[in-house]
């Protein structure tokens, strides 16, 4: 699961369970020790002035006892082996943190990753990625267990049930292979914690600007720490990455003095003006996925659904539709005549298609798709079907079959990897998906978007380059909506540097084996 935010309510419709250094000048340091678990050969030795710890230290920087209690262990550093089919990958793999201070440093927050690094490799040449999972409040294990990290979780088939055991498994399609990683878990998500206690630092870190500020800082002080600044840098966001990528790479471009060669977005979310108020967009933007999801599931395949398959969907969403909606109901004819071809397109009652003028919301689709059988889509994966609680009900009350049932063995898989295989044992609970940050979130004078940051970062540097990947079935974060974003930049933002790729699958469109290999794939030209 990725994109954390949900379309619930007008201005938190992404919010579901869909992150300047916060302006004033915040800090960061390695976390409290940088002392490691294992013996100080296996971990590479911090290269950046101003660390924390020994002879010279700050006395205005020294964390109140306070402070102490709530921070997190000191960093460990493991060597590990990954036996894969046709090759064998030997790395060093680190789970710690890093220490955000304010501009009086004072000590704000700890913020985990978990980072691997290829064995015997060239640093000066070898690309490192650094991953986030969106939310707001969502940790980094979806895109480490489910995709791109050593080890995976199987978080489809029989694998996506609550009951299901955590089994983690070598990740034939890690992409270790190609480049270094690290996964960052913004504050409040996983182990990631404040240290201090007052209503600022929350105030500040739990926004859109703070949290973009922070993570581009804690970037900085990773590849300082481990003399990477002279490495090849990538960017990978997942659904509300979307919009913090583009906001990430452009602070880390213009104030932290890092360049970044790629920037990687999976089911991204762009904007959210276009799926707030009053816009007409957010039908367009939904109807191909929609479709898919009829096609996939009431219509016998030889074959796997596909983009091609949908090119009828695109035009009529992109042209007919957008005409015929926008004359509105007060056209009695183009009012019909749009909710029929819905109707038609989705497999949905043409009664109903009607009495909603053929504009579906995604929560109204997901119950009327299946509402005879008492049966509800997912949200995540509108291909994933579940039993609606409260069928009878005049509201609707049910959560996504395609995405809670993933809560369970991912934090149990996160807590395994993290405990056991990486040797590090923070207190407290992990948190894969917090509620409480996501309630918290401040999304500005605005709903917040980052196509002008994808512009500003293209038109900087233009040897950068973009890939966007996205499932068909997911309601979440539509493809097309990407699509029609993407297509309005402009003319320097070529195919050769911006490539939407879509695949059969949802909001984890990496559950899937095809889609998972897919993928990586085309991550690895982009690196290439």
């Amino acid at each position: 699961m990725a994109f954390r935010f949900m379309p619930t309510r007008p201005m938190r419709l992404a919010v579901a369970i869909l992150v300047l250094c916060c302006a004033t000048g915040v800090r960061a340091e390695e976390a409290s020790s940088p002392t490691s678990r294992q013996p100080a050969a296996a971990t590479p030795s911090p290269s950046s002035p101003g660390q924390k710890g020994g002879a010279g230290r700050d006395p205005a920087a020294t964390p109140s006892p306070a402070a102490e209690q709530r921070h997190l262990p000191p960093d460990s550093t493991t060597q590990q082996t990954l036996t894969l089919p046709g090759r064998t990958l030997n790395f060093t793999a680190t789970a710690g943190s890093i220490r955000i201070f304010d501009d009086k440093r004072e000590p704000q927050a700890d913020i985990a990753y978990t980072s691997y690094q290829l064995d015997g490799a060239d640093r000066a040449s070898r690309p490192v990625t650094f991953l986030f999972n969106g939310g707001p409040g969502a940790s980094s294990a979806w895109l480490q267990l489910g995709a791109a990290g050593p080890w995976r979780l199987q978080i489809g088939g029989d694998g996506a049930v609550s009951s299901a055991t955590p089994d983690l498994l070598p990740n034939a399609e890690t992409w270790l292979d190609f480049t270094d990683l690290v996964f960052i878990d913004p504050v409040g998500t996983g182990y990631s914690r404040f240290i201090a206690s007052g209503e600022d630092v929350r105030k500040r870190l739990l926004s859109v600007d703070g949290d973009v500020s922070s993570i581009a800082l804690v970037i900085r002080r990773w590849l300082e720490k481990y003399d990477r600044l002279s490495s090849p840098k990538f960017v990978a966001g997942e659904s509300y990455g979307g919009i913090r990528g583009p906001k990430i790479v452009r602070n880390l471009q213009t104030q932290q003095g890092v360049g970044v060669r790629g920037l990687i977005l999976v089911s991204p979310l762009l904007d959210f003006r276009d799926f707030s108020g009053s816009s007409l967009l957010k039908y367009s933007y939904a109807l191909p996925s929609m479709a898919a999801v009829a096609r996939e599931v009431r219509e016998a395949r030889g074959a796997p659904l596909t983009r091609a398959d949908l090119a009828d969907v695109e035009r009529y969403a992109q042209g007919e539709f957008l005409t015929d909606l926008i004359k509105g109901q007060a056209d009695t004819q183009a009012a019909t005549r749009l909710a029929d071809k819905v109707a038609a397109l989705t497999g949905i009652d043409q009664a109903v298609s009607r009495r909603l003028a053929g504009r579906f919301e995604v929560g109204e689709f997901r119950r009327e798709f299946d509402r005879r059988n008492g049966r509800v889509t997912g949200r995540y994966d509108g291909s994933v079907m579940g039993f609606d609680p409260y069928p009878d009900s005049n509201s609707a009350h049910f959560g996504d079959p395609s995405g809670d049932s993933l809560m369970a063995p991912l934090t149990s898989a996160a807590v395994e990897l993290t405990t056991r295989k990486l040797n590090w044992r923070p207190d407290g609970s992990y948190q894969l998906l917090s509620e409480s940050v996501n309630r918290s979130w401040d999304f500005g004078r605005g709903p917040a978007e980052s196509i002008s940051q994808l512009r500003q970062i293209l038109a900087l540097d233009p040897k950068m380059k973009l890939l966007v990947g996205h499932g068909l079935f997911d309601l979440a974060t539509p493809y097309f909506a990407s699509k029609v974003l993407l297509d309005q930049l402009p003319a320097y933002a070529s195919p050769d540097r911006v490539k939407l790729v879509v695949y059969p699958g949802g909001h984890m469109f990496y559950s899937r084996d095809g889609a998972r290999q897919a993928f990586r794939a085309e991550v690895e030209k982009v690196m290439k």
